[in-house]
């Protein structure tokens, strides 16, 4: 009997979740409601869209998010979370339209979260992206995105690494699409105030030559054939700094992620640059930053990375101007704007700037 590559990979998770490993005690509390979590954000939106040679447009917005954790054990627990946006892999938002009609609402997370011991994490099923995004920039993943499959999550000392195996598209009648990833890298401590997270990494899909795009069949950005069809394998290697430290009473990041897929001999290259000036977490607290990022053509894929700059997807280049403040310790205030350019290689360049002004809810 044949079995293909995900269900394998999911044999083997399975064994390992139910074996000798698994033999620890339950949590120490026995009332359910103590071993419950709950977390959640609401966030409004007013979003202005202007695009050379296309039509501009202005609409309202809203995301929900609600979410629980239920603690099984004292190194293990079941996360679950909803939210809205549909089935859109990259955005959980929802546009006030349609004649006031009920909007969707899916499962946006579902996984095994197991501490197997102080080093070592391993999560399986629809999981928060495990891959470390220098300065949170959308080059590669957009922060919405909630993979699926199993991750193992390394930390010691000041060395980390990630390992994943997500299945992206199952075929019925041809070979699944996997997303295989490996990170690594260190965190190193700079004099009294700074730290410095920098690695590599490695990341492959398998399939992609021949088959529909991702998701909805939109290439964004992508080459594809006259079928509309993935004209290359993306197989990319990957280089990222982050570095953390304070000014006075301000903390300030500076970051830089690079990427090239090695499948395709032009338009191959993304990266990203850029700072951030404050952290609000809190009442009173405001925070700035500033990215530029280059996507290439085919340097990634354009389904995943992020769904706003650039109207989402490759091909594309530009600034992201980004500010937020807090209300209070619940409430937030913020704007983005993306000032790009777009349709480099695959279309006619032109203009693309987006205004964002949300106001965001959070509990848990």
């Amino acid at each position: 009997m044949y079995f293909k590559p995900s269900v394998l990979l999911m044999l083997a998770v399975m064994a390992a979740l139910t074996g000798p490993a698994m033999a620890a005690e339950p949590v120490s509390v026995t009332n359910w409601s103590d071993r419950i979590a709950f977390k959640g954000d609401f966030r409004l939106r007013y979003e202005s869209i202007d695009e050379q040679f296309e039509e501009s447009r202005d609409r309202m917005r809203f995301r929900a998010r609600f979410g629980l954790s239920g603690q099984l054990h004292d190194n293990v627990k079941i996360v679950l979370r909803l939210a809205t946006g549909g089935d859109n892999p990259v955005s959980t938002n929802q546009t006030f339209d349609d004649g006031f009609s009920t909007k969707d609402i899916g499962l946006n997370l579902a996984y095994v979260d197991w501490r197997v011991n102080d080093r070592l994490a391993i999560n399986v099923g629809k999981i928060p992206n495990p891959l470390f995004r220098a300065g949170g920039a959308g080059l590669i993943w957009d922060g919405d995105l909630t993979p699926e499959g199993i991750t193992a999550n390394f930390q010691s000392g000041m060395f980390f690494a990630t390992g994943a195996g997500f299945s992206a598209e199952e075929r019925s009648s041809a070979d699944d699409s996997l997303l295989y990833a490996v990170q690594g890298g260190v965190k190193v401590d700079i004099g009294n105030t700074g730290k410095l997270t920098a690695g590599a990494g490695y990341f492959s899909y398998s399939d992609t030559v021949g088959n529909a795009p991702f998701y909805n069949g939109r290439p964004k950005g992508n080459s594809v054939d006259l079928g509309g069809n993935y004209l290359f394998e993306y197989r990319n290697s990957e280089i990222f700094a982050q570095f953390d430290t304070s000014v006075s009473d301000w903390a300030v990041r500076l970051f830089a992620h690079y990427t090239q897929n090695h499948e395709v001999s032009n338009e191959d290259t993304a990266f990203a640059l850029g700072a951030k000036l404050g952290s609000a977490k809190k009442k009173g607290e405001s925070e700035f930053s500033v990215t530029y990022q280059d996507i290439e053509a085919d340097a990634v894929i354009g389904t995943f990375s992020d769904s706003d700059f650039g109207g989402g997807g490759t091909d594309s280049s530009g600034y992201i101007v980004k500010a937020k403040y807090g209300v209070s310790e619940r409430i937030f205030l913020g704007g983005s704007f993306f000032i790009n350019d777009v349709d480099r290689f695959q279309g006619i360049e032109h203009d693309y700037n987006r205004l964002q002004i949300d106001l965001e809810f959070k509990f848990d």
